[in-house]
């Protein structure tokens, strides 16, 4: 067994008993395996152990993996910054962006999105912890921003997506519970969403426990980078 395969699996029991100490089900945490600076290779063996959505951060790097891998049947997710003068690639290549937090990179990967692919899934990105070097809109914008994104053709506004500061536990988990509580805001205010994307390898048992249902983890599947 491949040391990929075996971290997926100390992964798989970290997030079950996540799941088990917060009364929820399995099912309802999805795992994203970020694979930014891991090659293709790395990327075929998570395949081969039953992974199917991979993550990346640097987009021509991840369209590079994407075309690598073209004969498998995977799901690709932009979870870095997107700026403008890359929207074109992200629409065309990618199935789910995280980091929305402009309405007119939203309003661009709208109109770039190729016809003949299915709508884009989408995240608002949240800046909870008011990092100023941290993309993400302020938390009381978020509405706003959700709202005018959620009507865009050729997108589907699927949920929220943090980034926390590193910090201690007790830290950390009041701040994955503000999003879950601003989350849960947003599907009161009408918004149909399904995803809450928090927690990293450091952090995905708090950020479970406080209703997380996709972690995106890289270090404990891939390894130190």
């Amino acid at each position: 067994m491949s040391t990929i395969a075996q971290n997926l699996q100390r992964v798989e029991t970290r997030i079950t008993s996540a799941c088990q100490g917060a009364g929820r089900e399995r099912a309802s945490v999805r795992l994203l395996a970020v694979s930014k600076t891991f090659g293709a290779l790395e990327v075929r063996l998570a395949h081969a152990a039953g992974q199917r959505a991979f993550g990346e951060n640097y987009i021509q790097e991840g369209v590079d993996k994407i075309q690598a891998l073209q004969d498998l049947a995977l799901e690709w997710h932009c979870i870095g910054p997107v700026q403008s003068n890359k929207t074109r690639l992200v629409a065309a290549h990618f199935d789910w962006v995280h980091s929305i937090d402009r309405l007119k990179t939203a309003e661009r990967l709208s109109a770039q999105r190729p016809p003949s692919l299915p709508p884009l899934q989408v995240c608002i990105q949240v800046n909870l912890d008011g990092g100023e070097n941290k993309s993400g809109v302020a938390p009381d914008q978020a509405l706003a921003l959700a709202e005018a994104v959620a009507v865009l053709p050729h997108l589907q506004l699927r949920g929220i997506m943090t980034i926390p500061e590193p910090g201690d536990e007790q830290t950390t988990r009041a701040l994955h519970a503000q999003a879950h509580a601003l989350w849960l805001r947003l599907k009161s205010a009408g918004l149909q969403l399904d995803t809450l994307s928090m927690g990293m390898s450091s952090d995905l048992d708090v950020a479970v426990s406080e209703g997380s249902t996709m972690v995106r983890i890289g270090t404990a599947v891939f390894g130190q980078r």
